[in-house]
């Protein structure tokens, strides 16, 4: 457990420490991230616990049922290679680049002229045709890194060229309104991600089942809260507020029903995406989510369309797919106020390597599904694969900065007034992604 300041912050701060994302592979452990709020609301319209501390009064069981649109951020970790997603089959420099591994246009879902879907997307077919499912070419960082660590870092900050160690969703709660100790979850492991970090209220854990406390709720918990109050008594925020959100975010879990759906995958991506939907169906205040899924840095071992030769990125996709798939159908109405948006670091080079892989490269696809979405089309301005086109003459150029993507998920479905505050000294560019609240 990690204590952060107190005050909900809708400014930028700066401080000293920061951390990796879970990317290659590298796992720092399970946390549980709170910071701390002088008053927390959570579930329903009845209080279901109240603990007196000092001279705060922290009531959990506050009023819900507001419908409020919910923001998913999907971390694709490890740097995935977006043209073998939104494959730009129109390009005639795009198969030559890539013998071996080229998504071959007789089996890529064909969306317009000039791209087409790689087939393990098929899951998400029908909901490109319905409007919902959206993508974008050529996004990426204006500052590319070709470390993982450094990229996911700027990446999660979203403030380049500034001392800011907060991450840009943290950033983006503060300008919320507070609904609740559940309101700002990230699940399925890997510790809190970088761009939570920062005073807001927060939490991470790798499922719901595991924010539960083990104890019998009408006895001995209020027995737990007059030995927290005494021992308490008198005691910074900063010491008590820790251990109530804690207990909050606990209440407001064990209350959540259970689900009863079916098709995610069977691992930690598929719980997680399966328990984000039981909070935006339960109405329990959840503004911002997310969600890892990783492994998706594939020097070696690509593969084809069919996973051939042993490759693992098709399956990986797939296993996308599947979940994204599984979410929405979960949600039925619900997904309309749903927005999904998924990121990476950065992508990989245009021309595979000796090892019939892909070494780390520049620009990157986002992913967007859900309501308010203007899908069934790739957005974005396409560079061309041209030798002299190509970013340091091996990457696919970035020709829009993906904090404009953001800032149009976050105004026109999250109801920031304004982003300059989520990302400092950027001026944003229409994507024409995002149409609607």
């Amino acid at each position: 457990m990690t204590i952060t300041p107190a005050t909900r912050s809708a400014s930028p701060t700066a401080h000293s420490g920061s951390g990796d994302a879970e990317i290659c592979g590298c796992n720092e452990g399970r946390r549980l991230e709170l910071s701390r709020r002088s008053v927390l609301a959570s579930l329903g319209g009845t209080a279901l616990l109240t603990a007196t501390l000092g001279d705060a009064q922290l009531a959990f069981g506050a009023t819900a049922g507001t419908k409020s649109n919910v923001l998913l951020t999907i971390v694709l970790g490890g740097g995935i290679d977006g043209l073998s997603v939104v494959v730009p089959l129109g390009d005639a420099n795009y198969a030559p680049n890539r013998p071996d591994i080229a998504v071959p246009a007789s089996r890529a879902l064909a969306v317009d002229s000039m791209f087409g879907l790689h087939p393990a997307l098929e899951p998400l077919l029908p909901l490109w045709k319905a409007g919902k499912f959206g993508a974008i070419q050529a996004i990426g960082q204006v500052s590319p890194s070709r470390s993982h660590f450094e990229a996911m870092e700027e990446l999660e900050r979203a403030a380049p060229n500034s001392s800011l160690r907060t991450g840009w969703l943290n950033r983006t709660i503060g300008m919320l309104p507070e609904s609740g100790p559940l309101e700002a979850v990230a699940l399925g492991g890997g510790g809190q991600p970088g761009h939570l970090r920062g005073p807001n209220q927060n939490l991470s854990a790798t499922d719901l089942a595991g924010l539960n406390i083990d104890v019998d709720w009408v006895t001995t918990l209020p027995l737990w809260q007059k030995a927290f109050n005494e021992l308490h008594a008198g005691a910074r925020p900063e010491i008590t507020t820790p251990m109530a959100t804690g207990m909050a975010a606990s209440t407001a879990a064990a209350a959540l029903p259970a689900s009863t759906a079916t098709g995610y995958p069977s691992n930690a991506w598929g719980t997680a995406l399966k328990d984000v939907a039981r909070l935006v169906k339960s109405d329990v205040g959840l503004r911002v989510a997310s969600v890892p899924y990783g492994g998706w840095d594939h020097h070696e071992n690509f593969g084809t369309v069919d996973s051939t030769g042993g490759g693992t990125f098709a399956g990986r996709l797939k296993g996308l797919a599947a979940g994204l798939a599984a979410f929405a159908a979960d949600l039925g109405p619900d997904f309309d106020r749903v927005t999904v948006v998924t990121l990476t670091e950065f992508g990989r080079r245009v021309k595979q390597n000796g090892s019939g892989g892909l070494d780390h490269g520049h620009g990157f696809m986002s992913l967007v599904l859900g309501g308010g979405v203007n899908g069934g089309k790739v957005h974005g301005t396409w560079p061309g694969l041209e030798a002299a086109k190509l970013d340091t003459g091996y990457d696919l150029a970035v020709t829009t900065d993906y904090r404009s993507l953001i800032t149009e998920i976050l105004v026109n479905r999250m109801g920031v007034p304004s982003a300059t505050q989520v990302f400092p000294g950027f001026t944003s560019e229409q994507v024409g992604l995002i149409t609607s609240a």
